[in-house]
């Protein structure tokens, strides 16, 4: 895998370090908690509404340059704009792009996702993104996963809002979401039962294992004495250790054999698909994927962008093979970014904050082995401000798709405050 490192500009720098310290208080108690062995194991109900998907929410972090991902190699205004950095044509060579439809393609990077596309499984959404225009990383990550731009009263994400106006799966479970990361990312803010886990397969006290469950009934009896919330999120923390311990995370066997990267992004993958497997009342997963902010010498063929891609490729593809190729659950899975990047290549072989970008589904029931766009064009005279791929496709008109057509949620205004969707026919009918 080709190496990656962190390029990005101090505003990114400054948000990654701190974008999660405003977790809240049962979510900070929780990632602090750990698991000894002896806790009970608990038995969960089947959901009488598994005709549902559960949904898995990926965000690549950093504003990912969706014209390296999904090169519009049919579009000569591209090659002009970057005589360094783009991706050749199809059959031009070893480092050439993998054409999709014969004027979009994949970098070589995303080959693994090849499979899911070619079954009808994947769909790549071009020049799609946040049509209020902003460079600034904690604007744009913001008004994404809330749902709303411009709106300082809504701190609720568009997920979390799904989950508080949708019954459980399942009403016994002990978690309905799961946010993937040190604390609970703002697309799930809002969400009942809803927990971060930095690391499902380490979720433990962290010092000496042989008092661990001497401190954590220490820890559990001293909450249990405060005032609410601490109380709940005491015995959230309880029941969570339990679950995980049951479900035995470092042994999970992904089907058809499909391996996961060991890196961060594959590893939480792993872990999504035996929390979905487990059958144990999840129906929300959010991850993160960060380090896209590719100001200097981005490298979409050997360097620090092309370790992304192939990272994230091989994550999602074994994903694909493990849950979705096998459809013994409803799963749909999205990932996209809060922006873009420039169209033109910098002076120091990398792209700066854009606007229009590239996104996608995965799932059964995507009607994919196609790229839904409507393209704008790459000519100066066709660029958002002149310098960007403007946005044709709201994020939002697929989102809205996904929460009505595959959550089952009847009040989608509630979701999408103030918002009409154009649809985009982005699922089989």
């Amino acid at each position: 895998m080709a190496k990656t490192r962190n390029c990005g500009c101090r505003e990114y720098n400054t948000l990654s370090r701190r974008q999660f310290m405003g977790a809240s208080l049962a979510a900070a108690l929780a990632a602090a908690l750990a698991g000894p062995g002896w806790l009970p194991r608990v038995a969960y109900a089947q959901s009488a509404n598994s005709d549902r998907d559960i949904i898995v929410s990926l965000f690549l972090r950093g504003g990912c340059d969706g014209l390296s991902i999904v090169p519009p190699h049919g579009e000569s205004a591209y090659y002009e704009a970057r005589p360094t950095l783009s991706i050749a044509p199809p059959d031009s060579g070893a480092n050439s792009a993998l054409d999709l439809d014969g004027f979009f393609g994949f970098a070589p990077a995303m080959a693994p996702l090849l499979a899911a596309y070619d079954a009808g499984n994947l769909l790549p959404i071009h020049a799609s993104g946040l049509t209020v225009g902003t460079r600034s990383h904690f604007d744009a990550m913001h008004f994404v996963e809330v749902g709303k731009a411009r709106d300082p009263n809504l701190v609720t994400g568009w997920l979390g809002r799904h989950l508080l106006n949708t019954e459980a799966l399942d009403s016994e479970a002990v978690l309905r979401a799961v946010g993937i990361a040190p604390g609970l990312q703002r697309t799930l803010a809002g969400g009942p039962r809803t927990l971060p886990i930095p690391d499902p397969n380490d979720f433990r006290l962290v010092g000496d294992e042989g008092s661990a469950g001497e401190r954590l009934e220490t820890l559990v009896r001293m909450y249990n004495a405060t005032d609410a919330p601490l109380p709940a999120a005491a015995q959230a923390t309880q029941e969570t250790v339990a679950l995980l311990e049951s479900l035995n995370l470092p042994n999970y066997a992904p089907n058809n054999d499909a391996v996961y990267p060991e890196s961060e992004l594959g590893q939480a993958f792993r872990a999504t698909a035996a929390l979905i497997r487990g059958d144990v009342g999840v129906e929300a997963i959010a991850i993160d994927r960060g380090g896209w902010d590719t100001h200097n010498e981005q490298g979409p063929l050997y360097g620090n962008m092309a370790g992304l891609m192939e990272d994230l490729a091989q994550s999602l593809a074994a994903f694909h093979a493990d849950i979705i190729a096998t459809n013994d659950r409803n799963v749909t899975v999205v990932a996209m970014s809060e922006f873009g990047r420039v169209v033109a290549e910098n002076g120091s072989l990398g792209t700066d904050h854009g606007h229009g970008n590239v996104m996608f589904v995965m799932g059964a029931a995507v009607d994919g082995g196609r790229v839904l766009s409507e393209w704008p064009g790459l000519a100066v005279e066709q660029r958002f401000q002149g310098q960007d791929l403007a946005i044709t496709i709201d994020y939002r008109d697929v989102l809205y798709e996904i929460v009505t057509q595959r959550l089952g949620n009847a009040a989608p205004a509630f979701v999408f405050p103030d918002f009409t969707p154009t649809s985009r026919g982005v699922f089989l009918a």
